[in-house]
């Protein structure tokens, strides 16, 4: 039957597996919403035993599917690897259980550690083995919030993991710390790729070095799927699994971004900007340099929790009758609400939308708004300011980056925005840049399939596999006029956003 891979991936609300051929063609996918838990404000969790069992559904449901329309069996499965949201927190207990719930990384609950560090100089001083800021969400900022509040926690803790390295280890029952998530957790000295007492002791935190598993790389054999998975998903026994990556790495190489001219955006529930690079970027002027998953390179990356997870809170929220006109309709409401948006042209409202939901690009108190409503506006001006402040989001971020590489041409484009044509248009026109669309919706899960194929042997390295398996399916090239429209409006959005900057303490 050939060979098959799949790739797995658990994003803040979705958890997916899909199965793909060695061209990068999608056979097969699953998926199921985990439910988040937020007992309170800045605090969003979710059960980690619920989470591994969607696993094990969507992975049984891959293969079921597989056989039945193609007569792929679960030995032709020749590699598997995991991917998933960055930053947050999945600590495995001492006693064979979850420790604690796993925390996502729109967590906002250790703000004041982050600050602090920002203020005191500690900051400053691990910058330069970590290469990257501070964040309330990283694990280093959360393991001091239950340092001093719930220290039970972490003395009940074998396991210090993210998210992607929990599924792995419980399809294995293998722990490692796979280096392109780790090195983004203010734990790693990422200058000489070591875990070490001397920078986690800045944090308050050298008793946790023993807690962290060993490293490896995005492409290594990471254990095999165990008896006990076997069982559970019907994966055949001792079927190789690989390090795998952060999701923000599978999307880059799902979509051969390895140049010095394209440039990745995800748009999800983080806004993610990114570019790689043979060298940091070490003036100060970006939030994170991490380890990419190709040997001997960097992720140069800048984000924030304000991208499509803003979207998606709005239409939940607000768009209860466009939900029922779309299922009149039989179709998505999304592409419902993208139809009202389009009948609103780029000058046609002056609504200015803070995408701050989860907190903006560098205040987790942060609130989301709507500047400038008056009795005239319509709901689809509404749906279209809120598309129109993702993007500006994205494009404070972006410019940062294009500032330390101006080769920059093309943008490729993910995430919920990357399923909106209309939306691709305004991030062309917002950023004045090339975007391009790949050929597959599920770029985290293709990334994973190529880490699997290169640790079975099917391809020699991550490149030669994206050179085989990444297709690009759409090239939307910016519109001058629009160009000049949405330079004025971002000039608003910058003013807006700086004037409320100094109020967000008093609305914690």
């Amino acid at each position: 039957m050939g060979a098959y891979f799949l790739g797995i991936d658990n994003g803040s609300t979705l958890t997916k597996a899909v199965l793909f051929d060695a061209e990068g063609n999608e056979i097969e996918g699953a998926s199921r919403k985990v439910p988040q838990i937020q007992e309170q404000a800045g605090f969003t969790e979710r059960d980690m035993e619920v989470l591994w069992r969607a696993n094990v559904e969507v992975i049984g449901e891959v293969l079921k599917k597989a056989t039945e329309k193609h007569g792929i069996k679960a030995e032709d499965v020749q590699g598997i690897a995991c991917t998933g949201h960055g930053k947050g927190l999945y600590l495995w207990g001492t006693d064979g259980k979850p420790a604690y719930n796993g925390i996502i990384s729109t967590d906002s609950r250790a703000w004041s550690y982050a600050e602090a560090w920002n203020k005191d100089g500690t900051a400053d001083r691990v910058r330069e083995k970590t290469y990257q800021s501070v964040l309330a969400s990283q694990p280093v900022s959360l393991l001091r919030w239950f340092k001093d509040h719930a220290p039970e926690v972490l003395i009940n803790t074998r396991w210090i993991f993210e998210v992607k390295d929990y599924i792995r280890f419980r399809l294995t029952g293998e722990a490692w710390a796979e280096i392109t998530d780790y090195s983004g957790s203010s734990m790693m000295n990422i200058r000489d790729v070591r875990f070490e007492k001397e920078l986690l002791d800045e944090f308050g935190l050298g008793d946790m070095l023993d807690k962290l598993p060993p490293i490896k790389y995005s492409t290594d054999k990471c254990g095999a799927i165990s008896a006990e998975t076997a069982a559970a998903t019907g994966l055949r026994i001792g079927t190789p699994v690989a390090g795998g990556m952060f999701d923000i790495d599978a999307c880059a190489v799902a979509m051969d971004v390895t140049d010095d001219e394209k440039l990745c955006i995800i748009a999800g529930t983080w806004s993610i900007n990114e570019y790689v690079s043979a060298t940091p970027v070490l003036n100060k002027s970006i939030m994170m340099n991490s380890l990419f998953c190709l040997p001997g390179k960097y992720l140069v990356e800048e984000c924030s929790p304000t991208s499509a997870g803003n979207n998606e809170w709005f239409t939940e929220f607000f768009l209860d009758s466009e939900k029922r006109q779309a299922a009149e309709r039989k179709m998505n409401v999304y592409a419902l609400a993208d139809e009202m948006a389009a009948t609103v042209p780029p000058d046609g409202q002056n609504i200015v939308f803070l995408p701050y939901i989860y907190g903006s690009n560098y205040n987790p108190r942060a609130k989301a708004c709507f500047i400038g409503l008056d009795s005239t506006h319509t709901r689809a001006q509404l749906i279209r300011s809120v598309l129109e402040g993702v993007a500006f989001c994205h494009k404070v971020h972006v410019d940062k980056l294009v500032t330390n590489r101006t080769s920059t041409k093309v943008a490729r484009l993910a995430g919920g925005a990357a399923n909106s044509r209309l939306w691709a248009h305004i991030f062309a026109d917002v950023l004045n840049l090339t975007v391009e669309l790949i050929e597959t919706k599920e770029l985290g899960t293709l990334g994973c399939a190529m880490a699997a194929a290169v640790a079975s042997g099917v391809y020699p390295d991550l490149k030669a596999a994206a050179t085989r398996m990444v297709k690009v399916k759409a090239r939307i090239e910016p519109n001058p006029a629009n160009v000049a429209i949405y330079a004025k409006k971002f000039g608003r959005y910058k003013k807006v956003s700086a004037a409320l900057d100094g109020l967000w303490g008093e609305f914690a």
